[in-house]
């Protein structure tokens, strides 16, 4: 008995279940992938936060390796009139900003604080005020190597705004006690190198987000990055039974083409 030879379409529905196949089992692979690096990212979280607190103020601090999450202390002055917020920084949902005031260390040194986040002020809100001094601080907190960005498309090309009410080197900057958050420069990132350009300081090669308590009105809760590796087994193991699904309605098919010739 003759063979009946297989159709332009047979072919093309079998290779459509290899291909589809093949994919599901290549993105239950990356799951495992992005899986691995979350708890990667999970461990380096916990070992920062379990190492000894750092002293910003130490001569060789910036020999050290740091890790980010470290916790650490400094002492030093606010340089108010250097000041920025950092737009487009939502807490649970809510439309807000961060604040970010150097402190001034000895020896010409500084160090970039996030101080905390405050909510976007709507309507005829007025931009509030906080409360700050002149006075040494202690500020506690924990390292990381730079400002948490948010993703621009038009960083590349944008010239800079960064720019400061007062002459940054100016020793007659006047304090006050509080901040006016409405007359503060908005940018969505800031780097160090662009803050250390503009201001004259010589800043530190990491950003301390504060922890301490103070009383300025401002909520210290910061963003982390996402450690839930159980979600990405869960999303692998959807797409292996996909896979398998394919496989399987792949040799029912084949076997019905077997029967058929």
């Amino acid at each position: 008995m003759s063979r009946t030879p297989l159709n332009t379409r047979t072919v093309l529905a079998g290779l459509l279940l290899v291909a589809v196949g093949a994919g599901c089992v290549a993105l239950g692979f990356w799951q495992l992938d992005r899986a691995r690096e979350r708890r990667g990212i999970a461990l380096n979280i916990e070992q920062g936060r379990a190492a000894s607190a750092l002293n910003l103020n130490a001569p060789a601090f910036e020999s050290l390796p740091v890790k980010n999450w470290t916790p650490a202390t400094a002492q030093g002055y606010w340089r108010d009139d250097l000041s920025v917020l950092l737009d487009n920084r939502n807490l649970e949902g809510r439309p807000g900003l961060w604040l970010a005031t150097p402190l001034a260390l000895a020896d010409d040194r500084a160090v970039l604080v996030l101080r905390g986040w405050f909510a976007r002020p709507l309507g005829v809100d007025a931009a509030p005020r906080v409360i700050t001094s002149n006075e040494q601080q202690s500020i506690q907190g924990e390292l990381v190597e730079r400002v948490p960005r948010l993703f621009e498309l038009w960083s590349s090309n944008k010239a800079s705004r960064l720019t400061f009410a007062a002459n940054p080197n100016s020793p007659s900057v006047a304090k006050v006690p509080a901040i006016d958050t409405g007359k503060l420069t908005r940018l969505q990132n800031l780097s160090l190198a662009e803050l250390s350009e503009k201001s004259g300081l010589h800043f530190l090669p990491v950003v301390l987000m504060q922890t301490s308590a103070s009383n300025d009105g401002l909520i210290r809760v910061w963003p982390e990055p996402s450690v839930d590796a159980d979600k990405n087994v869960g999303y692998a193991t959807q797409w292996f039974g996909f896979s398998a699904i394919c496989f399987i309605a792949l040799l029912v098919f084949a076997w019905r083409i077997k029967r058929r010739r």
